[in-house]
C-alpha cells in the first residue's frame, strides 16, 4: 500500500469529530492528521498540515467551512475539500463550487458512503454533479446586469449589497453567504467607501432603488 490518505476534520461538535475520527481511522488507508472546532483555527492549521482531504462543516459559530475552503485553497490548491452539511441548499452548493470544493455531502450520508467520498476526493475526483457545475459556470458567465452606479463593486459585494437592501443584519448576511461576521463588516466598509456613502442606511436606499429589493 502507498501512503495513507491524510484527513483533517472541522466541526464544532465534539461528538461529530470523534465519530468521524473513529470511522475514518478504522480504514487501513486513511489517517486523521488534525481536527478543530473553529473556522479560525482550521484556516491556520490546515495549510501547515497539508492534508489530502479537509472535511469541513458548512456552518460554524465563527464562519463556515466554505469560507475555510476558499482561504485554504488560495494558499494551497492541492488540498481537496469535502463540505459536510445538514442543509440541502442550492445557494450553499453554489458557494461551495465557487470556493473550489471537490464535494458537497449531507450529514445524513451513510458511513460507508462518506469513506468512499473521502477516497474519491483524495484521488482528485469531484463529487459535485457536473450539471450543477455547468449551471454555476453559466450563472457566472451571464451574471446579472449591473447598474453603472455599482460597476465598481465586486460580484460578492453586489450580492451583499442586495442583502443590505433586504434589511438583513451582518449576522444574517454572514449565515446567508457562508462568511464570518467580521468578513461581512469588512465588505460593508468597502461598499460604503466605493459608493462614497457614510451610512449603511444610505446603501440600503440606493440598492433598493437600483436593484429593486425591498426589506423582508
Amino acid at each position: 500500500m502507498g501512503e495513507p490518505i491524510r484527513v483533517y476534520l472541522l466541526d464544532d461538535h465534539d461528538v461529530v469529530r470523534e465519530g468521524l475520527t473513529f470511522l475514518l481511522e478504522q480504514q487501513d488507508d486513511i489517517v486523521v492528521v488534525g481536527q478543530s472546532a473553529s473556522a479560525t483555527e482550521a484556516t491556520a492549521r490546515i495549510p501547515a498540515l497539508r492534508p489530502d482531504v479537509a472535511v469541513l462543516d458548512a456552518r460554524l459559530p465563527d464562519g463556515s467551512g466554505i469560507e475555510v475552503c476558499r482561504a485554504v485553497r488560495a494558499v494551497d490548491p492541492t488540498i481537496n475539500a469535502l463540505i459536510l452539511t445538514s442543509y440541502d441548499d442550492d445557494e450553499a452548493l453554489f458557494a461551495a463550487i465557487m470556493a473550489g470544493a471537490s464535494g458537497y455531502v449531507l450529514k445524513e450520508i451513510r458511513s460507508s458512503d462518506l469513506v468512499t467520498a473521502v477516497r474519491h476526493v483524495a484521488a482528485g475526483k469531484s463529487l459535485i454533479d457536473p450539471a450543477m457545475t455547468a449551471t454555476v459556470l453559466e450563472r457566472i458567465r451571464k451574471g446579472p446586469e449591473t447598474p453603472d452606479e455599482l460597476a465598481s463593486l465586486t460580484d460578492q459585494e453586489r450580492i451583499l449589497l442586495g442583502h443590505i437592501a433586504e434589511g438583513l443584519t451582518n449576522r444574517q448576511i454572514a449565515e446567508q453567504m457562508f462568511l464570518a461576521e467580521k468578513t461581512v463588516k469588512n465588505y460593508v466598509s468597502s461598499i460604503l467607501a466605493k459608493l462614497g456613502l457614510e451610512r449603511r442606511t444610505q446603501a440600503a436606499v440606493l440598492a433598493s432603488k437600483l436593484l429593486g429589493r425591498a426589506p423582508r
